[in-house]
């Protein structure tokens, strides 16, 4: 271990500088026309995501951009999904994430589902849309970003709902020269480009964009293992595989193209320009400061960090789908412990203030109204501790499905940091 093993002391906040189709018309008949107008005409009149949910939302009216706002206008390509050429329907029908195995099955069994599905999961195979992942991405960060943001979404389209919608729109409140991009097959397609369109309308920069998995680890540690995964031979676990893909993604992402990964249950309180290569902690221990776990929702890294590998190899030789953080937070816990500290790596680890300022088991205080003047207080003085903090975890597993209650801190915190300012009640 010696001087290769981490310091798990929080190291002191400090403030780093980041350098860190046109449509064919077919003039064969005017049903053809007639088609395409309708399809126009339907798609602008979809409901949002969280319609299509059954949610209570309720829009606002959009704040008008500022100046600096207006003028990513200007520079920002046309952000048409791909699939909206070109799956459209196939994109639009799903309803069931495939990556889900059947529950109730034994190892041999669920092996031998997974090599039945493996034809149907696209996710895993370089096709014509994912091919123009690269380009299209490099082009996306061409726009002067003053942070790179990227999330994933593996899951479908129609289960991007109010709260993921709330990390986009706090994200550009606080960050409104940033770019986001969004890497999902399933958002890239009419459906996504209508939930991403009231951001679009107000001139931030957003993508929804298909990732091209082989090309994402070619010629890194995880390689052999996606590899194996194609040929039906290693057991996927009974976690969703979307999950564990998506932990991949977010690393092989951050390796290739550098920027910060989020994961999609944030409200983002501040600007996050200054910051680099840096993590979170998620807890530390009160009596020797020492940080006892680090979460990966929220990673700020240099393209090509050396950490990046180190992360990959780990996911890569140890993958087990049978337990819950292994491949994700626990697997950056146990990567920084061992080698965050070697020279060179310059890894700055925040305090829990810094995105993680209300433990999960707490978390469900945040949503209720206040009670009597003892609560009011209480809700002032915990937003005005978030002041101190860049974002806020929401825990979603064990927030997902509780109610914004009127004068809570979310109530507060969703009516102050929102762009397009829609309103949640229920998600």
């Amino acid at each position: 271990m010696g001087a290769k093993k981490m310091s798990k002391k929080i190291f002191d906040y400090r403030v780093l500088s980041r350098t860190a189709k046109s449509p064919v018309f077919s003039t064969i008949s005017f049903a053809a026309i007639f088609f395409i107008i309708y399809a126009d005409s339907l798609m602008s009149s979809i409901s949002i995501g969280p319609a299509d949910l059954g949610s209570k939302a309720i829009f606002g009216a959009p704040e008008a951009p500022t100046e600096a706002k207006a003028e990513t206008r200007s520079t920002l390509p046309t952000i048409t999904p791909v699939a909206k050429q070109e799956k459209v329907a196939e994109v639009e029908s799903e309803s069931v994430d495939p990556l889900i195995p059947p529950s109730n099955i034994t190892r041999k069994e669920r092996i031998a589902w997974f090599r039945r599905k493996l034809p149907e999961l696209e996710i895993l195979n370089s096709n014509d849309i994912s091919k123009k992942f690269h380009g299209r991405i490099l082009e996306f960060y061409n726009n002067e970003c003053t942070v790179q943001f990227f999330m994933t979404w593996l899951s479908p389209a129609k289960t991007f709902g109010p709260r993921e919608f709330l990390a986009m729109d706090t994200l550009f409140k606080a960050n409104p020269r940033a770019c986001l991009t969004i890497v999902s097959h399933t958002m890239d397609s009419v459906h996504g480009y209508t939930i991403l369109k009231p951001l679009l309308d107000l001139g931030y920069k957003v993508l929804a964009i298909t990732p091209d998995l082989p090309f994402l680890v070619k010629n890194t540690p995880a390689e052999p293992w996606l590899d194996e995964m194609k040929s039906g031979r290693r057991d996927p676990g009974y976690i969703p595989l979307s999950i564990n893909l998506s932990n991949l993604v977010r690393v092989a992402m951050l390796y290739k193209y550098g920027g910060t990964y989020l994961d999609s249950d944030f409200i983002i309180l501040k600007d996050f320009e200054g910051l680099r290569n840096a993590v979170g902690a998620q807890s530390v221990d009160e009596a020797t400061n020492q940080w006892t776990r680090i979460n990966g929702a929220v990673m700020i890294f240099d393209m090509n960090h050396p950490i990046l590998l180190d992360f990959l190899r780990e996911f890569a030789t140890t993958f087990n789908g049978n337990k819950w953080g292994h491949n994700g937070p626990y697997l950056v816990s146990r990567v920084m412990e061992r080698v965050g500290n070697t020279p060179g790596y310059n890894i700055t680890i925040l305090p829990p203030r810094a995105f993680y300022p209300v433990d999960w088991i707490k978390i469900r205080r945040l949503f209720r109204k206040p009670a009597n003047e003892a609560e009011s207080r209480w809700v002032e003085e915990t937003l005005a501790g978030l002041t101190e903090s860049y974002a806020l975890h929401l825990w979603n597993k064990r927030s997902r499905n509780l109610i914004v209650e009127d004068g809570s801190v979310m109530d507060r915190l969703i009516s102050e940091q929102c762009v397009v300012c829609q309103r949640i009640n229920h998600s």
